[in-house]
């Protein structure tokens, strides 16, 4: 037998390996289905877990470290991304509607009903969960772009310096006349938002029919939602320390259960992460199954927000850095003053207009008085 021969059977032997796995992937992500069915009956202990959260509540006591270590934020933010079409504003209307008591009272967030026209979103809306509480919120966003660097760019903004409800979210690639108009809206809202929040854990929201769509697809143009999703996923900012985001797949209910259980695998390949534990199908209802969805997603992203805070040590480190840069500035700004105040006086007194030598002795003997 030749090499040629050798390494096409190691293709195929890895090829059937990965098949295996695969299948059994699947095979656990449909038998979540019938797991989630047998736990119904935890779900008002499991809605009061999240209703009793609180900030820094779920931190690990590892290294030595306790809760007042740690830089505990008032208001934990998880941060809704996704794109267009994918149902961040749907999913904060369920997630809201499982701590309402008051079943008919109306939708938090603005559908969009027709993703076709304009991005849906355009100023970053926050809102408490459950309805009037601190302990956590849920920031809706404005849909992905189909520029990769104008994701990254706004990601890195939210990320790296905060958000703050009410802001509009301008990209590079938006044209002038939409610019204006969205200008022209938050002047007319006349908000001016001031209270920024740091970006405690992310919630990346995709359309499950888009996704086995791209799945099935064998276009550049069918394979581009799954492009912009692992692109965007994969983004660095994204991640806390080794924790990517969960990923929520909507529109469920217009899948079979099969379709649904093959898409969280496929997804799981795609992103890296495991699609029984970090993947949660949730779809338009609002039955006890899709309930206790809700709050496993809720109670992954909270688990993880606590555990990845930062200490007060590297917080006060940070903030002594920004103020010996700002001193720094400070004193480089006063010394340009100070020696173009000298330098004028210079001129005016001791240097004749019509000369154009300059007399650094002069200037140091001047500096020096």
């Amino acid at each position: 037998m030749n090499s040629g021969d050798d390494e096409g059977s190691q293709d195929s032997w890895d090829s059937l390996v990965d098949q295996r796995r695969r299948d059994a992937v699947f095979r656990e992500v449909l038998q979540s289905y019938d797991q989630l069915r047998t736990r119904i009956g935890s779900l008002t202990d499991a809605k009061n877990k999240i209703l009793s959260y609180t900030p820094g509540a779920w931190i690990e006591n590892v290294g030595g470290m306790t809760l007042s270590d740690y830089d505990v934020p008032k208001t934990t933010s998880l941060l809704l991304i996704g794109p267009k079409g994918s149902g961040k504003s749907s999913l904060v209307n369920r997630i809201s509607k499982v701590f309402e008591n008051d079943k008919f009272a109306s939708e938090r967030a603005q559908v969009t009903y027709n993703s076709s026209v304009g991005d849906g979103t355009y100023f970053l809306q926050e809102y408490t969960i459950p309805r009037g509480s601190n302990s956590f919120s849920l920031y809706d966003t404005r849909s992905l772009s189909d520029d990769a660097s104008d994701n990254i760019n706004m990601i890195k903004l939210w990320i790296m310096e905060g958000v703050r409800h009410g802001e509009l979210v301008i990209r590079r690639s938006d044209s002038s006349s939409l610019r204006n108009r969205m200008r022209c809206k938050a002047r007319k809202i006349g908000c001016d938002p001031s209270v920024i929040r740091k970006v405690n854990f992310v919630i990346f929201v995709v359309d499950g029919l888009a996704v086995l769509k791209s799945m099935e697809g064998d276009s550049d143009v069918e394979k581009q939602y799954d492009q912009i999703v692992a692109t965007t996923f994969n983004c660095p900012y994204l991640s806390f320390r080794d924790d990517k985001p969960v990923v929520v797949v909507t529109h469920g209910d217009l899948l079979s259960l099969t379709d649904r259980a093959r898409i969280r695998t496929y997804l799981g390949e795609l992103l890296g992460i495991p699609p029984a534990k970090q993947i949660f199908d949730i779809p338009e209802s609002s039955d006890p199954e899709n309930e206790l969805i809700i709050i496993d997603m809720l109670r992954y992203c909270l688990e993880h927000a606590d555990r990845n805070l930062s200490c007060k040590s590297c917080a006060r480190n940070k903030g002594f850095r920004v103020s010996v840069m700002a001193f720094l500035n400070l004193l480089l700004v006063l010394g340009i003053a100070i020696i173009a105040f000298k330098m004028q006086h210079l001129n005016a007194h001791r240097i004749p207009k019509s000369n154009s030598h300059v007399d650094w002795r002069a200037i140091r003997h001047l500096w020096l008085d």
